[in-house]
Formats: C-alpha cells, sequence, structure tokens
C-alpha cells in the first residue's frame, strides 16, 4: 500500500532534553538536572528535578493541537475543579500569573507530581467512588460551555477521520472496499444511536476517562490529563469504565450511577450512545495514529500498525460493533 508521505519536520525534533531544563529555567525554576520522560504521545510530558523543592512535571504541548485559548479554557476547568476540592491535578500558576508558558517555540505547562496506582474497576466500590467524582466534575462542566474547545460529534469522530484515512491512501488495495463498506454501515449505525438518543445535554467533559488517567491513593482517585477535554454527552466519561459482557457492564453501569447520581441526575436515553461513543473512539484512533506517523515515536510504539493484519483487525472490530449498536440499551429507555 502507499501512503502519502509528510514532509514536515517532526513536531518535537528540538526539544531536546537541554531545550526541556532551559525552558523551566527560563521561567524561574532551579532545576538540578533530573529529567526523566513520562509516558505519553499526544504531548512530551518530564518529571523534573529542582533544587529548591519537590520535583514537577512539565508537560510540552504538540504544536498546533490547540490554540492558546484552547489551552487556558481547559486549565481554567481543572482551576475551577480543584478550587471546589475536588481531586484533578491543576497546572500551577506562575509568577508570571499564568499557567502557560512558551520557550523556542514551544508551550508549556508545569504541573505538581502526583502519586497513585491503577485503579480496581473489579471492585464495585471503586466504581461508586468514581461515579461520585465524575458526578461532581460533571456538575461543575454544565454549568457554562466551552467556547475555544470543540463538541464531541460524528463529523469530527466519524467522518473526518474516514474521509483522512482514505484520502492518505493508507488502506490495502485488497481490503479498501471491504474496509469502506463496513465504516459506512457502521457510521449510518452510529447516526440511528444519536437519533434514538434524541437531543441530550452537552457539557464540559474529562473526555478521556479511562484507567490510565485515573491515580488511586488510599484516599480515593484523583483525576489528570484533561488534554482531550471537550464538550459531549456525560455517557463519554462513563463508558470507559465498562468492559466484559453485557451482563458485566450491566452490573458497573449501576454501581457507577450509584454515585454519580449522588451529585447529578443521569438521562438513560444517553445508553443509546454508548457503542455509537465506542465506535466513533475506534475510528478516531486510527486516524489519530496515521496523522502521528511522522512523529518517529509512533512507528516505534505501533509497528503493527498499516499492516494487513492490522485493517483486518479493524473491519472485524467495526463488524462487531454495528451489531452491538443494534442490540437494546443495557437498561430499559
Amino acid at each position: 500500500m502507499a501512503t502519502m508521505p509528510d514532509t514536515s519536520p517532526p513536531p518535537y525534533a528540538q526539544l531536546t532534553p537541554d531545550t526541556v531544563l532551559d525552558a523551566l529555567d527560563h521561567i524561574g525554576l532551579r532545576t538540578d538536572g533530573r529529567l526523566l520522560a513520562l509516558n505519553s504521545f499526544e504531548n512530551r510530558v518530564y518529571q523534573v528535578g529542582q533544587e529548591d523543592g519537590p520535583p514537577v512535571v512539565a508537560k510540552f504541548y504538540r504544536p498546533e493541537r490547540w490554540s492558546d485559548a484552547a489551552i487556558l479554557e481547559e486549565h481554567a476547568f481543572t482551576l475551577e475543579l480543584a478550587s471546589r476540592e475536588i481531586p484533578v491535578v491543576p497546572p500551577l500558576i506562575l509568577a508570571d500569573q499564568s499557567s502557560l508558558q512558551k520557550h523556542l517555540g514551544f508551550r508549556f505547562a508545569i504541573y505538581p507530581r502526583r502519586g497513585g496506582r491503577m485503579p480496581e474497576f473489579d471492585r464495585s466500590e471503586t466504581l461508586e467512588w468514581m461515579g461520585r467524582f465524575i458526578g461532581r466534575i460533571h456538575a461543575v462542566g454544565a454549568l457554562r460551555p466551552y467556547s475555544h474547545r470543540p463538541t464531541l460529534d460524528i463529523a469530527s469522530f466519524g467522518e473526518e477521520p474516514r474521509a483522512f484515512l482514505l484520502q492518505g491512501h493508507w488502506l490495502p488495495d485488497d481490503l479498501l472496499s471491504a474496509w469502506r463498506s463496513v465504516i459506512d454501515q457502521a457510521l449510518d449505525a452510529v447516526h440511528a444511536c444519536f437519533d434514538r438518543a434524541g437531543q441530550v445535554v452537552h457539557l464540559r467533559l474529562h473526555g478521556d476517562c479511562h484507567a490510565g488517567n485515573v491515580l488511586w491513593t488510599d484516599d480515593g482517585p484523583h483525576f489528570v490529563d484533561f488534554d482531550d477535554s471537550r464538550m459531549g454527552p456525560a455517557i463519554q466519561d462513563l463508558w470507559m469504565l465498562l468492559s466484559g459482557d453485557r451482563a458485566d457492564m450491566v452490573r458497573q453501569l449501576a454501581d457507577v450511577l450509584a454515585g454519580y447520581e449522588d451529585f447529578r441526575e443521569f438521562d438513560t436515553r444517553e445508553l443509546y450512545l454508548l457503542e455509537a461513543l465506542r465506535t466513533l473512539r475506534l475510528i478516531h484512533y486510527s486516524a489519530w495514529i496515521a496523522r502521528r506517523w511522522h512523529d518517529p515515536a509512533f512507528p516505534a510504539a505501533f509497528p503493527w500498525f498499516n499492516t494487513q493484519h492490522y485493517w483486518q483487525d479493524r473491519i472485524l472490530e467495526l463488524r462487531e460493533q454495528i451489531a452491538l449498536m443494534q442490540e437494546e440499551p443495557l437498561w430499559p429507555v
């Protein structure tokens, strides 16, 4: 298969360890030379030691992904949540009274380091605890909309990624027809799910609320990485907590909502969107990897991408999602 090459320079080619340390020194943080790269693909994130304080986390944003206004809007949301004692990790406001810093063309923010472990989503009490805190986040998120961040919708998470993958010639020739057919059927099913749900409330979300973005301590969870925060239905922050067969997900959803509805009522019509949103995430994920393929970190991390086997699996995956979207919601609506 032939893909259209991206001739632009890799986005982080100039972000050397010295550049990272110089950036922090430039804003008045006295680093001690210790630098540890943390797991992140979309951005570059480092734990940096300080001479006169605890280590901090420096997050360097992917160039051209978000506008300054969109980044600051996300920062404002997390700061608003933290001011209400909701356990999130907002950026630090530094001496210039800003949370967004710039150095040599890179934009970055500084966060306090917070430890924790992966949550145990197989425990009912953990899911209920998660539900309570997500309910609190959503109660605040519903107070006002974003102005500079997008809405999770079919166009941006389904139709545009489909067009991008086709225009870039990422599909093997012998699988192109099958993939085009199945993704069109899947998007038709997604539209049908959204039609059945009707008008649902959109609010400010975490946006990517999976186990990797939740750190658990003896005091409970705290939420990190609001980088994908956007407007959307509440179910977007809930469905990633569910796994297993239908019976498992019914039980898990009951546990989550038992905590969630302590702080915010859940509109059960959104259950029509559960598998539709999962389908959109799967479509968007393939296009996300393709868009980032010129970043050397991506071929190294996803060597199986863009192989015959990869696209065969995606075709089967979408066929399974089409069947799931035709089933009744987990609960009566």
